[in-house]
């Protein structure tokens, strides 16, 4: 069992993100890589994490506030307790386009750990 009290979480800044704060609550501080992720972010007002996509699975889930998440040419607004699935390779932009800040649990997969195949 590995337990993270949240003020020991380490505070990390992913790149293209815009007035937001992320904190791992679990992986990537391990001998072992993990196969799973466990962040915790928080958008300020008018906070968005850019249009990348990456090889990770994400899912997250809203705790606080409104997020509108965009990918694939579809639009939609997130509120307290609503979540999304995105694709690995699929691109996402999640803005907070209120006035209020809003917080997301965001669960992911490891790409870094993920199982490599014969050819690899």
């Amino acid at each position: 069992m590995k337990v993270t009290r949240f003020d020991a979480a380490e505070a990390y800044f992913p790149a293209g993100h815009v007035d937001m704060r992320c904190y791992r609550l679990q992986g990537r501080d391990d001998a072992v890589e993990p196969a799973m992720l466990l962040n915790l972010c928080h958008f300020l007002p008018g906070g968005s994490t850019g249009s990348a996509a990456s090889p990770a699975e994400k899912l997250y889930l809203v705790l606080e506030g409104e997020l509108t998440v965009s990918s694939g040419g579809r639009e939609e607004l997130l509120g307290p307790w609503d979540s999304c699935r995105i694709a690995p390779g699929e691109a996402r932009l999640i803005e907070n386009r209120s006035h209020r800040p809003a917080s997301i649990l965001l669960v992911m997969t490891n790409a870094d750990a993920a199982p490599k195949g014969p050819s690899d």
